[in-house]
């Protein structure tokens, strides 16, 4: 590389430091603490005021701090979901296959309303079965609501699905586990 063209590349990245630097009051600094300008709101932001205050100040920011929800569970709540069939499975129960299982299990929110949770059920005997299904909603682990879902026959070899609803909308949960408790 030439002498002309190294003059040239340093001037370039010279160019682009300085243009950095105009930019950095942003990020402006003092000795020793860290800061930050928020653009917007022209709000100055240091590690001692980020996240101050006594808790969150929106239902939003609860899902980041669970402890700070006062939703626990207490007792459980009874539902009787509608079925959809699906389709049909195989008839495999026996020894090594159970005679029903929960499959794929997908947590939503409906806004402004309730949590739910899709479960999708497979009859794997050849036999109608009468499946109870217990969820539990959880918040960084801590249990928001306990379901007791009793759903209607469910033919032999068929596979159908059903929804279990949690708590409203406006408590967080970031988890649904739901296990099948009986099939009488």
């Amino acid at each position: 590389m030439s002498i002309r063209h190294r003059r040239t590349l340093h001037a370039g990245v010279s160019a682009v430091l300085l243009a950095a630097m105009a930019a950095w009051p942003a990020l402006a600094q003092s000795p020793g603490q860290q800061q930050f300008r928020d653009p917007k709101t022209g709000q100055i932001w240091t590690p001692e005021n980020v996240g101050s205050g006594s808790g969150p100040t929106t239902p939003a920011d609860r899902a980041f701090d669970p402890r700070g929800q006062g939703a626990t569970a207490s007792g459980t709540v009874a539902q009787a979901p509608s079925i959809r069939v699906l389709g049909s499975v195989p008839i495999t129960a026996g020894p090594t296959v159970p005679i029903a299982i929960i499959d794929d299990a997908s947590l939503s929110v409906i806004p402004a309303q309730r949590w739910q949770v899709t479960l999708y059920l497979n009859n794997n005997s050849a036999g109608v079965i009468n499946p109870v299904v217990d969820c539990q909603f959880t918040n960084g682990g801590n249990p928001v609501e306990n379901v007791r879902a009793s759903l209607p026959p469910v033919t032999g070899g068929q596979r159908v699905g059903f929804v279990v609803y949690g708590p409203a909308s406006s408590i967080f949960v970031d988890r649904a586990e739901c296990r099948l408790a009986s099939w009488s």
